[in-house]
């Protein structure tokens, strides 16, 4: 079955902690349950032992879901990448879940507030020849521990366009899986819809955020990073921007785990439990819509 989860950068961010800086766990984990949310991914105010995660989330009824890992496999090989992944490894194991999130971050700007999207890395031929196999290696190393990679495409990193996630898929192996984010796909200039259709029996996890073009727009001609651009409103919840969302969950038939909102916004300017109730009302009705949420 399909459920609905969130990720807690809808009230207090990672990349700039003192964004919602002021919001505990309780309060996110507390809003998140009475909306209906049914699980959550992993923050920074979350407690990193796996039996402390799993009693936090339990006591407001809800699953651990997963979290991000950076890898850097274009300064590591792949075991060298598992060494360093091995906490986080047990973590995630510990905690219930086989979704092992992970994003190339090697030179990405995504975390720093100077820094112009416009300067994202961009990889070299000889940079993709010895990151697809490092990538599939991993993939197959995390399939090892009885877990399923969820490569996360992101704006500022080394995989963020349409053209990217094409040759990242078409270069690695079949042990490597998706993670399907349709705010970063959009941003990025892909269609989601077009890639939920494409990477069907790739994709394991899916991110939903919904995207505010004018903002998108605004941010490209002015050369902001990718912090000032959340800061700006470039992302919201589902239902609140261009995505349309039947389009793309109509396009997997067949998926079942987690749709996870992870709408990043500053919640000075938006009432975090306000819309993640928004977003999550909008999922309930488009998967009642699509006969998806059995």
């Amino acid at each position: 079955m399909i459920r609905i989860g969130a990720n807690p950068i809808c009230w207090s961010n990672d990349d700039k902690q003192e964004i919602g800086g002021d919001i505990s766990l309780e309060q996110c984990l507390a809003e998140a349950s009475s909306i209906g949310i049914e699980g959550m991914e992993l923050g920074n105010k979350f407690p990193r032992e796996p039996a402390a995660l799993k009693a936090k989330l339990g006591e407001y009824g809800m699953a651990f879901v997963g979290g991000w890992y950076s890898t850097f496999l274009l300064e590591r090989d792949a075991e060298a990448e598992m060494e360093a992944a091995r906490e986080h490894v047990a973590l995630v194991k510990g905690a219930g879940t086989d979704v092992f999130i992970v994003c190339e971050c090697t030179r990405t700007v995504h975390g720093d507030e100077a820094a112009p999207l416009a300067s994202r890395p961009v990889m070299s031929e000889a940079e993709w020849a010895r990151f697809l196999p490092r990538l599939t290696r991993f993939a197959e190393l995390l399939a090892a521990e009885g877990l399923r990679i969820a490569y996360h495409h992101h704006m500022g990193t080394v995989i963020q366009t349409g053209a990217e996630i094409d040759r990242m898929m078409a270069g690695t192996g079949s042990a490597f899986t998706l993670l399907l984010d349709t705010g970063h796909a959009t941003w990025g200039g892909a269609d989601p819809a077009d890639l939920a259709r494409r990477y069907r029996e790739r994709i394991v996890h899916v991110h939903v955020k919904d995207v505010r073009p004018a903002v998108a727009r605004q941010s490209e001609a002015e050369g902001w990073s990718f912090l000032t651009s959340v800061l700006a409103g470039v992302y919201t919840v589902p239902g609140d921007g261009s995505i349309d969302y039947a389009a793309v969950l109509r396009q997997l038939p067949d998926y079942r785990g987690w749709i996870v909102i992870e709408a990043e916004q500053d919640p000075e300017k938006a009432h975090p439990a306000t819309y993640v109730k928004m977003g999550y009302r909008h999922l309930v009705r488009v998967l009642a819509e699509t006969g998806l949420r059995a």
